[in-house]
């Protein structure tokens, strides 16, 4: 139940609160491993992984700006500005891409599930081992100069950004949820 616990207290961190130290490669392996452990019909990893650090942000940065830059040649130098800043908020982000296959027994809605449950269980596995994090998406995770400059082929898609690294601040404990609110029976019968 201690681990459960943990885990209900769970939370996106804003990016902006995140600092080093962020994972170093062994733990980001292990987290990766743990992303890799979700349903996957056909067990044929719908996804790979794109990890950004160091000197390698500011490129990502510098293409943020030339895609926005690209998709409204009149964008206010505000949110060009907010998009420049994006990849620098956090010491390490991981680009989740799905890795869509044809497959006449594999829809492809289950291949994008089993890309976005790699993307939850990198949160979980951060988590686990004490990091912030937080899933982001926006214009840049659907835009095709993005997908160019990252090398994504023709049948891959971005799921998001996550951004890892160390809490700047104790986040506050989430509120408690109400299963209940969200739980519904089928084909129950009433007890008399």
């Amino acid at each position: 139940m201690k681990h459960l616990l943990n885990l209900l207290r769970r939370h996106a961190t804003p990016a902006k609160l995140l600092t080093d130290p962020a994972p170093d490669d062994a733990q980001l392996k292990q987290i990766l491993e743990v992303a890799m452990c979700v349903p996957d019909h056909g067990r044929i990893r719908p996804f790979r992984f794109i990890s950004i650090r160091g000197q390698a942000r500011h490129a990502l940065s510098e293409l943020f700006g030339r895609a926005v830059k690209l998709r409204d040649p009149d964008v206010t130098n505000q949110y060009l500005n907010k998009q420049l800043d994006k990849p620098l908020r956090s010491p390490l982000i991981v680009v989740v891409i799905a890795s869509l296959i044809e497959s006449p027994k594999i829809p492809k809605i289950e291949q994008m599930l089993s890309a976005g449950a790699a993307a939850h269980n990198l949160l979980l596995a951060s988590k686990a081992l004490g990091f912030g994090s937080i899933w982001l998406t926006g214009d840049n995770a659907y835009d095709p100069i993005v997908f160019d400059a990252l090398g994504l082929a023709d049948n891959e898609k971005i799921i998001g950004f996550v951004y890892l690294g160390t809490e700047k601040i104790a986040m506050p404990e989430r509120a408690p949820v109400n299963v209940e609110k969200h739980l519904s029976q089928w084909g129950q019968p009433e007890c008399e």
